[in-house]
């Protein structure tokens, strides 16, 4: 069994320890590239796992124990992640709205986009709506991510977007949201620029706006579109 085949499964049996410790011998043994780790190792045992428990193979214990797993094994790539000496692609925004307490899905975006070169400043959860604006304020970003778990707490993705039109912030960041309980029809009503069912799409996205607003040499790289 390889290396990555073998991550993958610990994070699919929630073996946190284990799933930890291969990590990091794969990148420090084997020299396996952190992006490669993340995408065919980690991100496979939790979508294994996911997909078992959408068929009632899988329950709330084990989905858990992947997540911690999941969670434990990013650490190990953080320090990768962040030791780029290239100037960013970007500058991205990213948390997981208020009332959600719920991050491995925001830590596997926000780590894949520092693995694809963007500046991220990560809020964590449970994110107040005046903590977003304030940080949209702070950091200037070229992109929002909003990121939940639970279908109630999507409503505050539409208060952060109304909060950003009062304070004058809406034409000056694109933003991205995705969870289990978000698709494009809910994208669509509240003015959002853009929802991506996973990471990888996610992080493509952010590339292609920001492509699209280098070549039209856009104050602040962005321009306001309509979803």
């Amino acid at each position: 069994m390889d290396t990555l085949t073998k991550i993958a499964q610990l994070v699919e049996k929630g073996q946190i320890q284990e799933s930890k410790a291969t990590t990091q011998k794969a990148l420090d043994v084997e020299k396996i590239p952190a992006m490669e780790i993340l995408n065919k190792g980690l991100i496979v045992g939790l979508d294994a796992v996911g997909k078992a428990f959408s068929c009632q193979k899988a329950f709330v214990p084990e989905l858990m124990t992947a997540g911690m797993a999941m969670k434990e094994s990013l650490e190990v790539l953080r320090a990768t992640f962040e030791s780029s000496d290239a100037p960013p692609m970007g500058t991205v925004v990213i948390g997981t709205v208020e009332g959600d307490v719920h991050d491995v899905g925001k830590n596997i975006v926000a780590m894949m986009l520092q693995g694809a070169g963007f500046k991220v400043h990560d809020l964590g959860i449970d994110i107040p709506v005046a903590k977003f604006v304030e940080a949209v304020k702070k950091y200037q970003p070229d992109i929002l991510a909003l990121s939940a778990l639970y279908t109630p707490t999507r409503l505050a993705m539409a208060e952060t977007l109304e909060a950003m039109v009062v304070n004058g912030l809406r034409n000056k960041v694109k933003v991205i949201i995705g969870g289990a309980p978000i698709d494009q029809n809910f994208c669509n009503l509240i003015k959002a620029d853009g929802y991506a069912p996973d990471a990888p799409q996610g992080v493509q996205m952010c590339k292609k706006w920001l492509r699209s607003a280098s070549s039209e040499s856009h104050p602040h790289g962005l321009k306001e579109e309509s979803a």
